[in-house]
């Protein structure tokens, strides 16, 4: 029986190298995109090429939260079960606090916590039948707020929650994990180059990490970690050592 992932806001960034380090871990995998199209269709065209009719693409805005039990439905029809669902879909932008619109609240507390809340609650049913696992991609500012990121930072707060919380729920038939990434892609939207290397003198190993470090955590977390659930992992460089 072949193993299936779902995997969101998986065209680009550390979504495309986690679909890509499942798939060579020999997973079948349904890419879920919202926007960028022709990087889904790039990934999903290289990973054929390796390995013929084991990926799918599916469409969806995560926000249209009625949408997605059919969006499991039809990523567990593919190839009749599912065995992991990667909540990596992420919104994240500045929200200087006392100019914080309720619309910018909804969308990030959207995409961040209530997206992966009713994924993960429409995909128990085909994770229970495959004793599967669901593994969340969270932020080392879970636990160190953002200054002008309040929004993003307390929506990634509530996913650490939400995976103790579902780990709980869950078990035994299904593991809930996470992983934080630290300095690992800067912001398409911040270029200061000055504040990157700020960031990285922090840090105790001194750099920042690459995609890869983060997809092979989730891999471990979903092949070699049967007896962890609940669980962050902090992916930072010791980042998160430093108050």
């Amino acid at each position: 029986m072949m193993k299936a992932a779902l995997v969101t806001g998986a065209a680009r960034r550390i979504g495309a190298e986690i679909a890509r380090r499942l798939h060579a871990a020999g997973y079948n995998i349904v890419l879920h995109y919202h926007r960028s199209a022709v990087d889904a269709e790039a990934l999903c065209h290289e990973l054929n090429a390796t390995r013929a009719d084991s990926v799918r693409l599916l469409r969806a805005d995560l926000l249209e939260i009625g949408k997605l039990s059919e969006l499991v439905r039809q990523a567990a029809e593919f190839w009749d079960g599912l065995d992991v669902l990667v909540n990596n879909a992420s919104g994240f932008y500045p929200t200087p606090f006392g100019m914080i619109a309720e619309a910018q609240w909804d969308d990030l507390l959207g995409s961040n916590l209530k997206a992966p809340f009713f994924l993960a609650q429409a995909a128990s049913p085909f994770l229970r039948k495959r004793k599967g696992c669901i593994v969340n991609i969270g932020d080392i500012y879970a636990e160190h707020p953002l200054k002008d990121y309040s929004v993003y930072s307390l929506a990634k707060a509530g996913l650490v929650a939400m995976t103790r919380a579902l780990a709980k729920e869950l078990a035994p038939d299904i593991r809930v994990n996470g992983v934080a990434p630290g300095a690992i892609l800067w912001p398409e939207h911040d270029v200061d180059i000055a504040k990157q290397a700020e960031i990285l003198a922090r840090i105790p190993m001194k750099r920042a990490g690459d995609v890869s470090d983060i997809a092979r955590a989730v891999v471990f977390l979903v092949e070699d970690a049967p007896y962890v659930t609940g669980q962050m992992l902090s992916v930072d460089g010791g980042r998160s050592l430093i108050s």
